[in-house]
C-alpha cells in the first residue's frame, strides 16, 4: 500500500456519501465487518490487505472485524476483533470500535509553531494534571501556563489503555484517544484552544511496543518477530518478513497525529528500543513522511527522540547517513545533575561524578561520549560534534525520574528549597531546551507514582511482583505502592491549592523569573553550542557555566555545596549585572544585599544557589 500523506488509508475513513474500511490481515480466508444487525464482507487487495466501500455505517455506530483464520495459522477459527486503527473505543481495548470522523472546524489557521529553540516544554499527564482528569479540565489550566511562560506542553502518551487509570505506555490502540480522556474530538479542542493561546502541543508517541491487556494485534497479521526482544516483551516487526505493512500502520498514525489532530511534535518513546536492521530506518522513513506533510502543508512538525545510546546518528540528517530527528531527550544531563546536588549514586546514578560531569553535558551534551561506562561495563557513546543546543531536550526531573522511584517522590522532597531552584537554575541557563514537570514549577509535594488500571488478575500480579524486582537496585528497604489501588492514582495529583500559599508561591515566582531571563536574555535564548564554556570546580562542588554571544556575555555559578563559596569570574568584562541571584531574600534564601564582585574578580556565592551575572563590553 502506497502512503498517502493527504488522508488516512487504513481504519474506517468517512468519505462524501459513504465510508471506506481497511485492514491488514494477510493470513486471513476471510474478513467481515460486524456491525450491531448486519455483517459486511471485505474483498481482498494486494499486500494482505481487506477493503470495503460502504453507505451501511454512519458516525457514532459501533463496528467490529471478524477474521476467519487459517487453521493452518490459529488454533480459532474465527475471531471478532476491534480495529487496530480504530479512533475510539468508549467501552474498553477489547469493545466495539466506534466510527469517529476526524473532521473538525478548526481556527487555527494562522498559527505556526515556534522553532524548537523557543520550546519551553511542560510535561503533563492528563488523568493527573487536574482533578477532572481529562482534556477539558486541562483547558482550564492553560492559563497558569502562559503566565509561567510555557511555549509548548507535552502530553503523556493518550493511546487507548487497558481501564481508566494508566500512564499510557501500556497502550493498545496508538489510533484511538483514551476515553476516560474525552476521546479525538476533546482532543483536537485542547489543540485548537492551545493554538489559539500560542501553546505548542507535543504529544507522546509509543512505537516500540504494545501494552499486554488488549492486545490483538497477532490476531490480525505478524505485527511481532521473535529475531528481538525488548524490555516489554517481543519486538514489533520493522525489518522481518511482512514488515512492509506494519511500517506502513507507524507511519500512518504518525501522519495522522500532524494532520488531523494538528500536534506540532512528536515525541518517541524509547527509540533505542526500536528493532530495525533494514537498509531504511523506520525513523527514517518517519523523518520522510513528516517533511513530505510538512512542505504540502506549509507548517513546521518536529520528531523528538527519547534515547539511551548517546548516538548522533539519530539526530543527524539523511545526507550525513542520520535517521534525521529533530532532537532527543538527554537524560544524562539529568543524572549528573541530581548527583551534583547529592543525589544517591545507585543503579545507573552510580556511573555519574556530579559537578565534572554536570560541566562535560554542558559543554558536550553527552557525558559519555567515547569514554567506559562502569555501570554497562563497556565503552559507550560518541560525541555529538555539530548538533545544535536545540537538538536537547534537558530537565531536573520529569515522569520517568519521578514515577520511576520506588516511592515516586518529587525533589522536593528529596532535596532542600535551596537546592530544587538550584536544580532549575541549571536547567533553564543550559544551551538546551528546558522541560519541566508538572506542579514542579510550585515544588509540589504529592507523589507521581506508577499506576495501572489493569482487569486481568495474572497481569495485575505480574505488574506488582515486577515493580519490587525493579527497585532492587536503588531500594533495600521499603515496598513499591500497588500500582493497581485507587489511591496510587489519587496521590499522584498535584495539589492545585497550594499554588498561592507560602513556599509554594515563592517557587512559583522564581520559576517565572527564571523562564523570563531565559526567553528574554539574548545569550541564554540563543542555543549555539560553540559559544558555551563550563568549568567544574570539584573540591567547591561549583560549577562556573560562561556563554556569550558578539556583544554580551553571561556567567552562572552554580554552587551544590552546603557552605559559601568564592568564585574567580572572568575578568574580560568591564561591567557586571545581576540577572538573578537564587539566594535573595524575595526567592526565600538568606541574603538580603545582591552580592558584589571584589577588585580581584571574585564573588561570594551562597551554599546550594545559583548567581546568573551578565556583563557588557561597552
Amino acid at each position: 500500500m502506497d502512503i498517502n500523506i493527504q488522508e488516512r488509508q487504513i481504519g474506517l475513513v468517512f468519505k462524501t456519501g459513504h465510508a471506506e474500511i481497511r485492514v491488514w490481515a494477510p493470513y486471513a480466508l476471510q474478513v467481515s465487518v460486524i456491525l450491531p444487525d448486519s455483517e459486511i464482507a471485505m474483498r481482498k487487495e494486494d499486500m494482505g490487505y481487506w477493503f470495503v466501500r460502504t453507505t451501511r455505517i454512519s458516525v457514532g455506530d459501533d463496528y467490529r472485524f471478524r477474521i476467519e483464520a487459517d487453521p493452518q495459522q490459529k488454533d480459532t477459527a474465527l475471531l471478532e476483533r476491534p480495529d487496530p486503527a480504530s479512533l475510539f473505543q468508549p467501552d474498553g481495548v477489547s469493545a466495539a470500535s466506534r466510527a469517529v470522523d476526524l473532521q473538525y472546524p478548526w481556527s487555527d489557521h494562522h498559527w505556526r509553531c515556534p522553532a524548537l529553540d523557543h520550546f519551553i516544554i511542560y510535561e503533563l499527564h492528563t488523568g493527573t494534571f487536574t482533578n477532572l482528569g481529562n482534556f477539558e479540565g486541562m483547558a482550564d489550566k492553560l492559563d497558569h501556563l502562559i503566565s509561567l511562560g510555557i511555549t509548548a506542553i507535552e502530553l503523556m502518551p493518550v493511546g487507548q489503555f487497558s481501564g481508566n487509570r494508566n500512564w499510557g505506555y501500556d497502550g493498545v490502540h496508538p489510533f484511538a484517544v483514551q476515553h476516560s480522556y474525552g476521546g479525538p474530538k476533546a482532543l483536537q479542542k485542547l489543540v485548537d484552544l492551545c493554538h489559539s493561546k500560542g501553546i505548542a502541543v507535543i504529544l507522546d508517541v509509543v512505537y516500540n511496543h504494545f501494552g499486554p491487556e488488549g492486545n490483538h494485534f497477532d490476531d490480525f497479521g505478524p505485527y511481532f518477530t521473535d529475531k528481538y526482544q525488548t524490555p516489554w516483551g517481543k519486538a514489533i516487526n520493522f525489518d522481518d518478513a511482512d514488515s512492509d505493512a506494519v511500517r506502513a500502520f507507524f507511519i500512518e498514525n504518525c501522519l495522522m497525529w500532524f494532520r488531523d489532530f494538528h500536534i506540532d511534535a512528536l515525541r518517541l518513546d524509547a527509540v533505542h528500543a526500536i528493532k530495525d536492521f533494514g537498509a531504511v530506518h523506520l525513523l527514517s522513513e518517519l523523518r520522510h513522511y513528516t517533511d513530505q506533510l510538512s512542505n504540502s502543508l506549509n507548517k513546521p512538525f518536529f520528531l523528538i527522540a527519547e534515547l539511551d545510546l548517546n548516538d548522533p546518528r539519530y539526530i543527524s540528517d539523511a545526507g550525513s547517513f542520520g535517521y534525521g530527528m529533530h532532537a532527543q531527550w538527554i537524560d544524562e544531563f539529568h543524572h549528573a545533575l541530581r548527583v551534583s546536588a547529592g543525589g544517591e549514586k545507585e543503579g545507573y546514578y552510580s556511573d555519574f561524578n556530579g559537578v565534572e560531569h554536570l560541566a562535560k553535558s554542558f559543554r558536550d551534551a553527552y557525558v559519555y561520549d567515547g569514554q567506559y561506562s562502569p555501570h554497562r561495563q563497556k565503552t559507550f557513546g560518541r560525541p555529538a560534534y555539530g548538533h545544535a543546543g536545540s537538538q536537547f531536550t534537558v530537565f531536573s526531573q520529569n515522569h520517568d525520574q519521578v514515577g520511576n522511584r520506588m516511592l515516586g517522590e518529587r525533589s522536593s522532597q528529596l532535596f532542600s528549597f535551596e537546592m530544587i531552584k538550584l536544580m532549575a537554575g541549571a536547567v533553564f541557563c543550559s544551551p538546551f531546551i528546558p522541560l519541566i514537570f508538572m506542579g514542579e514549577e510550585w515544588a509540589e509535594s504529592n507523589p507521581f507514582q506508577f499506576f495501572t488500571s489493569h482487569s486481568d488478575p495474572d497481569l495485575i500480579e505480574a505488574v506488582r511482583k515486577g515493580r519490587k524486582a525493579e527497585f532492587a537496585s536503588f531500594h533495600a528497604e521499603g515496598e513499591a505502592p500497588d500500582p493497581q489501588d485507587l489511591n496510587t492514582f489519587n496521590s499522584s495529583k498535584p495539589d492545585w491549592r497550594k499554588v498561592g500559599e507560602g513556599h509554594h508561591q515563592i517557587m512559583l515566582g522564581f520559576y517565572k523569573a527564571l523562564i523570563s531571563i531565559r526567553k528574554n536574555n539574548a545569550v541564554l535564548a540563543n542555543l549555539d553550542r560553540r559559544h558555551v564554556s563550563a568549568e567544574a570546580f570539584p573540591e567547591q562542588n561549583c560549577v562556573l557555566l560562561s556563554r556569550w554571544n558578539y556583544a554580551e556575555r553571561v556567567v552562572c555559578l552554580l554552587n551544590f555545596s552546603n557552605l559559601t563559596q568564592e568564585l574567580q569570574v572572568p575578568d574580560w568584562a568591564v561591567n557586571w549585572y545581576t540577572l538573578l541571584d537564587s539566594a535573595m531574600d524575595k526567592w526565600g534564601g538568606p541574603n538580603t544585599a545582591v552580592r558584589t564582585i571584589s577588585a580581584n574578580h571574585t564573588i561570594q556565592i551562597s551554599a546550594e544557589s545559583i548567581i546568573i551575572l551578565t556583563s557588557s563590553d561597552v
